[in-house]
């Protein structure tokens, strides 16, 4: 289930408010299909896609990108390689195991107004959509 070839740094946005060591599990809603409870918890190795996922966060506060440590195998994320994109361009990857919170991540480029409402809207017809899923 690893994605041996990667080795980092890994990133994950979010709008909670965490702490260095803190470890991120998965169970929680998604953030594009708030009715499904996540099997795994999501990050990339590409900071500026963590700040995307931050910025699309639920939840209140401000965006945050936070540089993690798997703690155990990940694979890359189904919902965005091969189903999606080619490969996994987008460096994508998920895990059944905790990941490890190093630091916050501070120098990510911020979408404007207009591509995060862009995002907001493919997003919003995406959950629209009874036919699309979340490989979970």
């Amino acid at each position: 289930m690893s994605a041996a070839a990667e080795t980092g740094p890994f990133y994950h946005g979010t709008k909670a408010d965490l702490r260095v060591g803190g470890l991120l599990t998965a169970g929680f809603r998604s953030n594009y299909r708030p009715e499904v409870v996540m099997n795994h918890i999501y990050f990339t190795a590409l900071r500026d896609g963590a700040g995307l996922a931050a910025e699309l966060a639920a939840g209140e506060g401000d965006p945050r990108v936070y540089e993690v440590e798997p703690t155990g195998a990940f694979e890359d994320d189904p919902n965005v390689t091969d189903k999606k994109f080619p490969g996994n361009p987008t460096r994508s990857y998920r895990s059944r195991d905790p990941l490890r919170v190093v630091g916050e991540v501070v120098d990510w480029t911020r979408l404007t107004p207009a591509a995060l409402q862009d995002w907001r809207e493919r997003l919003a017809a995406i959950a629209a959509d009874d036919r699309a899923e979340i490989i979970n």
